[in-house]
């Protein structure tokens, strides 16, 4: 440790720091644009100059290491005309639009003006212009003359989103950041650049000119996509979403989200809103109000039962929705006699699991991984703020290797990759199990003889400390998921190896520890997708778009004598008897579990939109309209009891969790491809969010083409 003296403190840091990770240290604020506690010293944009006994002249704080019994005064007359010259400077080619500029009443320029700059400039001259970039449908380039050249929008693309979109041409005024041959900026993790940018230089283009910072309400939530679980604010004007921004969980998501936890609010505010519920009568929708939607649901399900059996009866229900309201349904589900409940559409393989399928690890310790093998995920698409973990541990010298079906870039080194089609993976796994098994002097648990390639990820998993094998969605959804399981886990042991499934959404491991899946009487998702059922009810899903079995459930659902949709969105039309509309995660309260096994919870931000009601809510009461027993729940925080006890650990137990496999090893090959979503069609928001579908991604899925 190394001590020194800071505006009359002492202040102790860790040898090597710099001057502004003391002033952090010691709660004292200098000022900075270029600093960012998460990329690279760039000292550029010298905000943050500060007076060192001894030096000859200002030092960057942001540059300038620490050494013992130095003495940094950070509001000398010396440090604050510094710090007013450097703002003079920034402020020479700067236009004065801040009354119109989306940036105005966050913007860090417009708050450090305040403190350090002049009431009038001293520079007459004509003020430079830059013109502006189209990069694309989601961040807006159309001020660039605002930009202070700070790089942090580069420094980010290449230090955090793996991909340098952006750089900075020319040299003093004639300098402009731009992507040099007018491409788009596609990075799935881009928008962070809006927030970063400490000017209104880049900007949100969905949000643009929709409303002033001050108007909005800020409300915290978590995102409804993938397994991350980011930690969202949601900001809100007249009960309507404007804009989601990230809040900073060093834990999960640190300080950034995912394009599609930051744009798919626009699909809450799309004409496919459904906003009452509706009945198919004579092949005709007719608005109702919600008792004879209710009273109709229980009549129809109570005729069904009577007439073919409760057996008769299924519910498929998404693994994106709460975990109230995937108890409620199992429980509901259940109550009514049948076993027939669901969520994982996307499978081809139903083998029973001993556990709670989760990461194996925490999210945090991606980011220190020294050895990683990923099996079949397209991993910066399928899990971008995952992939970002990995990226950094590369950077600090961890090794990844891939075992896929289509070269993708992760924007990360991959030091081995083995290249085949699915269903060839099981015996790229077992080539890596036996080169395992010859270098630890065991027996191999196959026969499967090992090539070059297995054996480089074999000793890449025998060297470092932390390790992880990690199975992506399309592992998890392979028809020998368990055989892969189970040779992977073989794996593990043998390099001591955690292993786990990254988990393809919001809330894939509340919804197996609720039990959201049938037990031995029971019909899976894949059989209940074959046909043979008299009534299902849908759960915030449309099983056309998020199952395996594609556009063929629309013929089989059309087959059953009643279907009920519980969604949002007016969705499943074709093939519905009833649409009950329920609220999505905005207007809801309830909970998500992140691949980690982490509960968290969150109110609704605005009000239900028209007569939307809370999924928690409806299934409740249909319950009541049925007579069932056991449903006198007062709140979603009374179903959450159930399952997390006041003042008990918001985790799912260890004793629950589990990715052991006792599956025998089957290497004969299938021929059925596994059902993977991708990026921007994962689920029934970002499907109907119009930014999102205009970007590069979107358009190569649209075009059949692997994003």
């Amino acid at each position: 440790m190394v001590e020194i003296e800071l505006d009359g403190k002492k202040v102790e840091v860790a040898e090597g720091s710099l001057v502004m990770h003391a002033a952090e240290q010691a709660g004292t604020y200098i000022p900075h644009f270029c600093y960012h506690k998460k990329l690279s010293i760039a000292a550029n944009c010298r905000m943050c100059l500060v007076d060192i006994e001894k030096a000859p002249k200002p030092m960057p704080a942001c540059a300038t290491p620490v050494t013992q019994g130095m003495v940094v005064r950070t509001k000398s007359d010396k440090a604050i005309k510094a710090q007013q010259s450097v703002m003079e400077f920034l402020l020479i080619n700067h236009p004065l639009d801040c009354p119109i500029c989306d940036q105005g009443g966050e913007c860090q320029l417009q708050d450090l003006a305040v403190g350090y700059g002049s009431t009038a400039s001293r520079y007459q001259e004509e003020k430079r212009v830059v013109f502006h970039k189209d990069v694309g449908p989601l961040i807006s380039m159309e001020e660039m003359s605002r930009c202070i050249h700070c790089t942090r929008c580069v420094r980010f693309g290449q230090e955090v989103a793996g991909v340098m979109e952006l750089g900075m041409i020319h040299r003093g005024e004639h300098s402009e950041i731009t992507t040099v041959v007018n491409d788009t900026v596609d990075s799935e993790l881009s928008g962070n650049m809006i927030d970063i940018c400490p000017v209104g230089a880049l900007t949100s283009k969905p949000f643009r000119y929709s409303a002033r910072t001050w108007e909005l309400s800020r409300r915290k939530s978590v995102s409804p996509h993938d397994s991350t679980g980011t930690n969202l604010v949601v900001q809100v004007k007249n009960q309507k979403v404007m804009r989601v921004v990230p809040l900073e969980n060093e834990a999960v998501n640190e300080c950034w989200i995912a394009d599609r936890d930051r744009f798919s609010y626009e699909a809450l505010n799309s004409e496919e809103r459904l906003t009452q519920p509706m009945i198919k009568q004579g092949g005709a929708w007719k608005t109702v109000d919600w008792t004879t939607a209710l009273e109709y649901v229980a009549n129809g399900l109570k005729q069904i039962a009577a007439d073919h059996g409760a057996a008769s009866i299924g519910t498929l229900i998404s693994p994106h929705s709460t975990l109230e309201e995937l108890h409620l349904a199992t429980s509901l589900t259940r109550a009514l006699g049948s076993d027939n409940v669901d969520h994982r559409l996307r499978h081809a393989e139903f083998q029973p699991a001993e556990g709670v399928r989760h990461l194996g690890t925490s999210i945090a310790s991606l980011s220190h991984v020294q050895r990683a093998l990923v099996v079949g995920s397209n991993l910066r698409k399928d899990h971008p703020l995952f992939a970002q973990r990995i990226r950094q541990a590369v950077r600090k010298g961890g090794v990844v290797s891939a075992i896929h079906a289509k070269p993708a870039d992760w924007a990360l080194p991959v030091a081995h990759e083995v290249v085949a089609p699915s269903a060839d993976w099981l015996k790229a796994l077992a080539a890596v199990a036996t080169a395992v098994a010859a270098e630890c002097g065991v027996p191999a648990p196959t026969s499967q003889a090992a090539d070059d390639q297995a054996v480089a990820i074999a000793k890449s998993l025998l060297g470092g400390e932390r390790k992880a094998i990690l199975l992506g969605n399309a592992a998890a959804h392979h028809p020998k998921a368990s055989s892969m399981l189970a040779l992977a886990g073989w794996i593990a042991e043998h390099t001591r190896a955690t292993v786990g499934y990254l988990t393809e959404a919001a809330n894939t491991v509340g919804a197996q520890w609720v039990g959201a899946v049938p037990a031995k009487s029971g019909w899976t998702a894949g059989r209940m997708l074959e046909g043979g059922l008299k009534a299902l009810m849908l759960v915030n899903t449309e099983p056309v778009f998020d199952s395996a079995a594609g556009a063929r459930a629309e013929q089989v659902l059309g087959q059953a004598e009643m279907v009920v949709t519980l969604s949002p969105f007016k969705a499943n039309m074709a093939f519905s008897d009833v649409l009950l509309p329920i609220a999505p995660f905005t207007e809801t309260s309830g909970s998500f579990v992140n691949a980690e096994g982490l509960v968290q919870s969150f109110h609704a931000v605005v009000k239900p939109l028209g007569d939307a009601r809370p999924g928690w809510k409806v299934l409740r009461v249909l319950a009541n309209v049925l007579g069932l027993p056991g449903f006198e729940y007062e709140s979603s925080q009374d179903v959450l009891k159930q399952w997390v006890p006041v003042g008990g650990e918001p985790r799912v137990p260890q004793d629950r969790l589990s990715n052991r496999s006792a599956a025998s090893i089957d290497l004969s090959a299938s021929g059925v491809e596994p059902a993977v979503a991708s990026i921007y069609q994962l689920d029934g928001l970002v499907r109907r969010a119009p930014s999102l579908q205009l970007t590069a991604d979107a358009r190569a899925c649209q075009a059949g083409v692997a994003a």
